[in-house]
């Protein structure tokens, strides 16, 4: 029963890993899709949101089978768990995939206001971060899961610097402002990345250390 048990926790990490790849290619795909100035890119991140959607169902349906049939304890009891919580913010992270995809194709109806380079960085720091944590999920690396949580604050920085940014074209000519807030919702798109990435990190600290890191309650 345990090397089946082994076996069903294994294909677990596995799912999860591959939805995690789906998700940060959603993402990755939509602002692409902006920059490249690609509606149908931008289509295919919509459509293949599905995708993600069912194997977020099928994987909180592993774990609850998992803790039906097997009853886990200790290390394996936290494993199961936080996979569920980490499935959800996974599904997030597709969703904010989805909304820069939308975003986008309301852009493409416009001229470009500006060119795009804090976005794209943005982009890049928060897929990174979610790739980071999902690979300390992979190797328990409790300490790559905090310095995860520590670059949150460069993908804040870079949010407010685009906002601020795009206020001032809002301010100097009120005919920018339609494109300006769809570049602001953006920013905003991916900053939840980062804050979802950082969830998932938080998840991978308490799975390896038993202890929480959330809210700074024992510092980052």
């Amino acid at each position: 029963m345990e090397r089946h048990f082994d076996a069903e926790l294994t294909q677990l990490r596995e799912r999860l890993l591959a939805m995690g790849g789906m998700a940060e290619q959603a993402v990755g795909k939509a602002v692409k899709a902006l920059v490249d100035r690609h509606a149908a890119l931008a289509q295919a991140v919509i459509e293949e949101d599905a995708a993600i959607n069912r194997l977020e169902v099928d994987i909180e349906d592993a774990c609850l089978g998992l803790m039906a049939r097997y009853q886990p304890e200790a290390r394996d009891l936290r494993t199961i768990a936080m996979s569920f919580k980490i499935v959800n913010d996974l599904e997030r992270v597709g969703d904010q995939g989805v909304n820069i995809a939308e975003r986008t194709l309301d852009l493409l109806n416009e001229p470009l206001l500006k060119p795009l380079i804090d976005i794209p960085t943005m982009a890049v720091l928060a897929q990174q971060m979610l790739k980071d944590a999902l690979d300390g999920f992979v190797r328990q690396d409790a300490e790559l899961a905090r310095a995860v949580c520590r670059r949150d604050d460069d993908v804040d920085r870079l949010n407010d610097q685009v906002y601020q940014e795009l206020l001032g074209y809002m301010t100097r000519d009120p005919h920018t402002i339609a494109r300006a807030i769809d570049l602001i919702l953006i920013g905003r798109h991916l900053e939840r990345v980062a804050d979802h990435a950082t969830n998932i990190a938080e998840d991978v600290y308490y799975l390896v250390k038993g202890a929480t890191i959330k809210h700074r309650l024992t510092g980052v």
